[in-house]
């Protein structure tokens, strides 16, 4: 049997992230291909009882990391306990979401241990003759996909964006082993001082974990014309999305931006207003249940991938949009 296949759990406010939930979902796939056991590591405090919860999501094994330090996120002393835990249970894949906590963790890690690292994959697989892990990621603007695989030593470590791949069904029935793990004293010494955390401030969820979002790009023509985008986020119960332009002109925050150079997005509804339809913003929307796009030109690339293509001025549309859903609400 194969090296482990470990899953980099994220713990936010004393809770493990759904994230870590899709996080699996990747490994179990390359776990199956190997015939290795898949685990996930869960660093943090006061989270043991709720490790065994990722049984049910296919960890067959959980390692948990379980101090007061680790009680606010600190990306030293976290690198530092993985890699203490890579040198004593030698997994040969390491797999962690492209998050703030999974961008800044993971090189840390990857410079401590010697490994390579390759970042915001779209794709995962296990090569059949060299059982090595190929990793897909968009390169050269998004133009092309190259296919990678890790010199070195191991574990090949990678990141996934969330929201990539949903979670394997729960299976409440499955059980998983729980292997503690107790990092020396010298490893929980960070040169970090956690200050506070502040919450970003938007409408509705954070971007990956929205069911609807309704986003917009350069189409919407100035700033006070984007504003009109939260009005319906907030009727629809959904989150603001921008393409890259919209953030550029500084009509919405970079945590809007959806695309290569922004979030990946699956939600169930994706309005789309006023954006062309760049192939790095497609890239990162391509993947919700149902989109609808609106624009002035015919020939807009993102009414190629639009479950509803409408020809028209955004404004207008979104008005319309706006003042139906108030009537449907009864606010009108």
């Amino acid at each position: 049997m194969s090296a482990e296949v470990w899953t980099l759990a994220e713990v936010r406010g004393g809770k493990i992230h759904p994230v870590s939930r899709e996080l699996l979902a990747w490994g179990k796939e390359l776990a199956d291909a190997l015939g290795a056991p898949l685990a996930s590591v869960v660093v943090g405090s006061g989270i043991k009882e709720q490790s065994a919860s990722l049984a049910a999501y296919g960890a067959d094994k959980v390692y948990v990391a379980d101090a007061p330090e680790f009680e606010n996120f600190k990306a030293d002393i976290t690198s530092a306990t993985l890699a203490e835990m890579i040198e004593k249970y030698k997994p040969s894949i390491l797999i962690a979401s492209a998050t703030t906590q999974g961008r800044t963790v993971m090189p840390m890690l990857s410079s401590r241990i010697g490994c390579g690292l390759t970042a915001d994959c779209t794709e995962l697989a296990i090569d059949r003759e060299s059982k090595r892990l190929i990793q897909t990621r968009p390169a050269i603007g998004g133009n092309v996909m190259a296919d990678i695989k890790t010199k070195g030593r191991d574990p090949q470590m990678c990141t996934v964006r969330p929201k990539s791949k949903r979670p394997l069904s729960p299976d409440a029935s499955r059980e998983c082993e729980t292997i503690e793990f107790a990092p020396k004293k010298e490893l929980l010494e960070s040169l970090v001082k956690f200050i506070k955390f502040e919450a970003e401030k938007s409408v509705g969820l954070p971007l990956q974990e929205a069911e609807i979002i309704v986003s917009g790009g350069k189409g919407m023509k100035n700033a006070k014309n984007f504003a009109r985008l939260e009005e319906l986020a907030r009727l629809l119960g959904g989150s603001v999305g921008a393409s890259r332009m919209a953030v550029d002109l500084g009509w919405a925050p970079y945590s809007a931006q959806v695309g290569l150079s922004g979030k990946s997005v699956t939600p169930r509804l994706y309005l789309a207003f006023g954006i062309s339809g760049a192939v790095q913003h497609i890239a990162g929307m391509s993947g919700a249940e149902t989109i609808v796009a609106v624009n002035q030109d015919p020939e807009a690339p993102i009414f190629r991938v639009a479950d509803l293509a409408v020809q028209g001025d955004a404004m207008e549309m979104l008005g319309g949009l706006i003042e139906a859903v108030k009537k449907y609400k009864g606010l009108r």
